[in-house]
């Protein structure tokens, strides 16, 4: 019976001391820790609370085009940054570009959402950029080195006695201003759409269609040809220098033309004693002069149709009058003459 009322007794004390043990955290917090100062006062730990939410843009606000609703300022900085950085593509031709905003322009992104943290929602919010002209020029310029170029003239030479022009080329010259402005714009605007550089042509001087006439004359066999660029375009018989006198053969041009020239006696031996002929029936210029390049020798008319098919001048190359009359109506100074041995 003693040992049964002692173990009630125990029982009784322990409930106690829950009870005792329960009021205890009730005082002092969850931990159930007491803090005790240098004078031996217990005191309670200090209460720690969650910080308040950073704030959030409103709904359906966009900063140029991004939507950022519901974002913190930190994730609506990551979120428009990437969409800026996107490269924008540059297309010459064949060829294609990605040009890096953010060399090229600084867009103020932080100023953008502190305007979309209080925006109204719906807004649409514009980034501010500034953009960087020099550097943008400088790279058209760069792109211009690459991609011009000059255009190539067509060149004359004779092949088997006959002229024969290279292919002309046109050239091209990048419209460098017009490229810039559409890079600065599509950087302000915050559009990706594709720049399109254009190239100026030019046009070569001298092309294989602008050519003209070009004259070929074979002084063995006393003819001259004249051509229309490399299309054969009239024949006529000739007469060319005697042998003690020979036309001279080479490349040469006309630098002259006279209509019912005077005839001056050259310095030479053979025209001592002889004076001036006006123009007249007797003029052994006959109607057209057209001076060669070459010192002293030109193509003319002559009165003496029967020379024509021989060496019997000169040095000078002899038509018959309508023949030269014709020639002098289709040249030009500056008109290609070669004089070939054949």
């Amino acid at each position: 019976m003693r040992r049964a009322l002692l173990a009630v007794f125990l029982l009784l004390l322990c409930a106690l001391a829950g009870v005792l043990s329960a009021a205890v955290l009730a005082a002092n917090g969850p931990l159930g820790l007491l803090q005790t100062t240098s004078g031996g006062t217990t005191t309670a730990p200090p209460v720690i609370t969650a910080p308040p939410p950073k704030p959030q843009i409103p709904p359906g606000v966009k900063i140029s085009g991004v939507a950022v609703e519901y974002m913190t300022a930190d994730e609506a900085e990551v979120a428009v940054g990437e969409a800026f950085a996107v490269p924008l593509p540059v297309r010459f031709g064949k060829r294609s570009f990605a040009l890096d905003p953010t060399r090229y322009a600084a867009a103020q992104i932080k100023r953008a959402i502190a305007y979309a943290l209080a925006a109204r929602p719906g807004t649409t919010v514009r980034l501010p950029v500034t953009l960087r002209r020099e550097r943008v020029a400088a790279w058209a310029a760069r792109l211009a080195k690459r991609f011009d170029r000059s255009p190539v003239d067509s060149t004359l030479r004779l092949r088997k006695l006959r002229p024969w022009l290279s292919k002309d080329r046109p050239g091209r010259v990048l419209e460098r201003r017009t490229l810039t402005n559409a890079i600065l714009d599509r950087l302000s605007s915050h559009s990706r759409r594709p720049v399109l550089a254009n190239a100026a042509v030019l046009k070569p001087a001298v092309t294989r269609v602008s050519y003209g006439p070009i004259i070929v004359i074979r002084r063995d066999s006393k003819g001259l040809y004249v051509y229309n660029g490399m299309r054969l375009w009239r024949t006529f018989g000739v007469a060319t220098g005697q042998s003690s006198y020979p036309t001279p053969l080479g490349r040469w041009s006309i630098v002259t033309m006279q209509r019912n020239p005077w005839w001056y006696p050259p310095n030479a031996d053979w025209a001592k004693g002889e004076q001036p002929v006006p123009p007249g029936p007797g003029n052994p210029l006959g109607t057209r002069w057209m001076g060669l390049s070459a010192a002293g020798v030109g193509i003319h008319g002559t009165p003496d149709s029967a020379s024509i098919g021989y060496s019997a001048s000169h040095g000078c190359i002899r038509m018959y009058i309508p023949s030269a009359e014709w020639l002098f109506n289709h040249v030009d100074v500056g008109t290609p003459v070669f004089i070939v041995g054949a």
